[in-house]
């Protein structure tokens, strides 16, 4: 979020993003949530940022680089959360907007358009593998964060930054230099899990994932951007069934 975006990761989190929404409009409202969670967590895993993060009934939960909203549309479905979208990508936020008619910022980790101290909860699930200034992301989350509110992480994490097979534009943290950076961004971690430790999604969730893909193949599987983006996807992918990347759940409070 605090860089230059390349190409491919542009595909992935943004043209893409357009065509799942045009997706999700033909097949009905029901796909919207599993096919915009694509890359954050399963239910299971929500859950628990959910209760650590303290987010309930009327909560302001800013989920930044939460691109197409699936996230913070899980959480105010099932907690009665009051999420706002930040993320880069126009056509994310477009299609946040759309499918759930979630406030979107289109705006990266340099500066989060929000105020010092204005919220009581933020997630960041999947976003620190496509940043390289990962000191600047953190800090501004902290700045967001009103003194003890609560972090939600997923982090993908590699024992070096651009292991082999990597896709374009990610640079992997280590699990303890993760550690380190929150710390020095003035976090203090309470809870970490591996991402293999939740219940994965039910069959539901994965059969309208499916059908969206489904449609998604149908309309642009010929297009090149389209497979560039699959690409990316199935890099790590395949990196994560190797054991070579490892997801991992935090939970850290802004001191």
């Amino acid at each position: 979020m605090a860089d230059l975006v390349p190409e491919r990761m542009e595909l992935e989190f943004d043209t893409v993003a357009e065509w799942t929404r045009v997706a999700v409009a033909e097949l009905g409202d029901d796909h919207a949530i599993p096919a915009a969670c694509r890359g954050s967590a399963s239910p299971d895993g929500l859950d628990r940022l959910v209760a650590a993060c303290g987010v309930g009934r009327g909560t302001r939960l800013a989920d930044v680089g939460g691109g197409t909203g699936g996230p913070a549309a899980y959480a105010r479905e099932y907690f009665g959360a009051d999420p706002v979208v930040v993320d880069p990508m126009p056509g994310a936020c477009r299609a946040a907007a759309s499918m759930f008619g979630l406030p979107a910022v289109v705006g990266d980790g340099h500066r989060i358009l929000l105020a010092t101290g204005s919220v009581p909860a933020c997630w960041c699930l999947g976003v620190l593998r496509t940043v390289r200034e990962k000191d600047v992301l953190l800090g501004e989350l902290h700045r967001i964060l009103r003194p003890g509110g609560g972090l939600g992480l997923l982090v993908y994490t590699a024992d070096e930054p651009r292991p082999a097979g990597a896709p374009e534009g990610n640079l992997f943290p280590t699990v303890a230099g993760t550690r380190d950076l929150l710390d020095q961004a003035g976090f203090t971690v309470v809870e970490e899990a591996p991402l293999t430790g939740f219940a994965d999604a039910p069959r539901s969730w994965h059969d309208r994932i499916g059908r969206v893909d489904e449609v998604l193949t149908r309309d642009h599987g010929d297009d090149p951007r389209f497979r560039a983006a699959e690409e990316q996807a199935d890099r790590i992918g395949r990196l994560i069934s190797e054991g070579t990347v490892t997801g991992v759940l935090l939970h850290a409070t802004a001191r």
